[in-house]
């Protein structure tokens, strides 16, 4: 399979209840939109007690992929969106997707 067109997966984790501020500005970033997967943090700063029993806060975690040429401008808008700049608000990664199956109107509208 020959690579058709360079795509980014632009990979945000934040604190539960978050995603769709930061869904609703990367599509006006450009984004076509992004999946959203719940899980749990487990980090040294992630637990809190409560009634002596430790709680590991919930985390959304939202895979955006992106034409190469968009990255930096949406995840520009998700960092804003989010406060990413400013610590314990969550973490953003880019990387490169290199086989893509299934998405044929996004390859298509870019090549």
């Amino acid at each position: 399979m020959e690579p058709l067109a360079k795509l980014d997966l632009i990979v945000t984790i934040i604190p539960k209840g978050q995603s769709d501020k930061i869904v609703k500005a990367s599509k006006r970033a450009g984004a076509e939109g992004g999946t959203i997967i719940y899980g749990r943090g487990t980090g040294i700063h992630e637990h809190k007690k409560l009634f002596g029993l430790a709680i590991e806060p919930e985390k959304e975690i939202i895979l955006t992929l992106v034409p190469e040429h968009k990255t930096d401008e949406i995840l520009e808008a998700i960092v804003e969106a989010g406060e990413l700049d400013k610590p314990g608000t969550g973490v953003g990664f880019v990387l490169d997707a290199k086989k893509i199956v299934g998405i044929n109107h996004l390859i298509e509208a870019m090549e």
